[in-house]
Formats: C-alpha cells, structure tokens, sequence
C-alpha cells in the first residue's frame, strides 16, 4: 500500500471512529423505536345509493408501553350523516381499540354532538382496511341511532358491511400484536 493509500485509509477509519461520538451521547434506552401497538386512522366518506353524506373519520391509537390493555387507548373519531340538509355530527373520546389484522374496533364516549340525546353516550365502529375498498361498521346499525343504544360495553360494534364511497379516503389499520 503507498503512502497517499495509507493516508486515504486512515482518515476514513478516522472518521468513522469520530462519527459516533459527535452528537448527543448515546444512553441505554436509545435504539429502535418501537412502533404504537395498535391503531385506525384516516377520514372516508360511506356509499349510500340515496346520496346521504356520511363521513367517518378516526385518529386512535394505543401506545407500544400499553400493548396489554386496549382500554388505554388514546384519540378521538368524529361521524357525521347528512342527507337534504338534515342530520348530525358527533366527536366521540377513544375508550378503547383492539384491531386484529386488517380489522380495527373502536369505542369511545361522545363528547360533542347536535343529536339531541347523544352526548355522555358510548358508540362502536368497526373499520376493514381494504386499502381503497375499505369497509365499516357501526354499533348503532341495529337500532338506528347512537341516542338508542344502552349500556353498550367497550370495543363493541357491528360487522364492516358499509363500504367507503371510491375517491373519498382510506382508513389505515396498525394491527394489535398483543403478547400472549
């Protein structure tokens, strides 16, 4: 090896020594991030054949540290329904996600709506990730209203056999990985 080629060689390694320590120090906890445990986002509008504007749209998620409890999740998800000028929206406060595969159930406690009836009420849904054919599903489908549905426990809803209009959104489901 010639001298420039000694030289070319030993300010490389040089520098790859100093690389790692310029910078913050790094400490025990640093390393790969874990990813949350579970989670549903996204905004879609449903398909409704009448024309009904109904838009869905969902921001949950349950922290990697929680991965054990689904009732620690965390966020919001907000539904309106509309058709002629009528209808009502509502935010609800997540108490609770499991999502298995591509399937995600959400439960939470409205918080805001202008359905007389429907605030302090704990409603359910139920999203299929299908990538650009997504599906839902809804804890008041059998009763017609989230004003009608009593005592409805955590993460309860109804089968995904709604579908998303085409060219409205995606929803995006992190699937729960618990340990067992």
């Amino acid at each position: 090896m010639n001298h420039r080629t000694k030289t070319v060689v030993l300010c490389c390694a040089l520098l790859l020594l100093t690389a790692g320590t310029v910078g913050p120090a790094a400490t025990a906890t640093d390393g790969p991030q874990q990813r949350e445990a579970a989670a549903v986002t996204g905004t879609a509008k449903l398909y409704r054949s009448a024309g009904d504007d109904i838009t869905f749209s969902f921001d949950a998620h349950l922290a990697a540290k929680d991965s054990a409890d689904p009732t620690k999740a965390t966020g919001t998800f907000e539904f309106s329904h509309y058709l002629n000028g009528e209808g009502a929206r509502a935010k609800a406060k997540v108490d609770c996600l499991l999502t298995g595969g591509e399937v995600a159930v959400v439960s939470g406690v409205i918080t805001s709506s202008d359905l007389p009836g429907a605030k302090g009420k704990r409603v359910g849904v139920t999203v299929h990730d299908l990538g650009r054919h997504d599906r839902l599903g809804y804890s008041w489908a059998s009763t017609g209203s989230p004003v009608d549905t009593k005592d409805l426990p955590r993460c309860v809803s109804s089968a995904p056999f709604e579908k998303v209009r085409k060219g409205t959104g995606d929803f995006t489901v992190v699937p729960w990985q618990p340990e067992l």
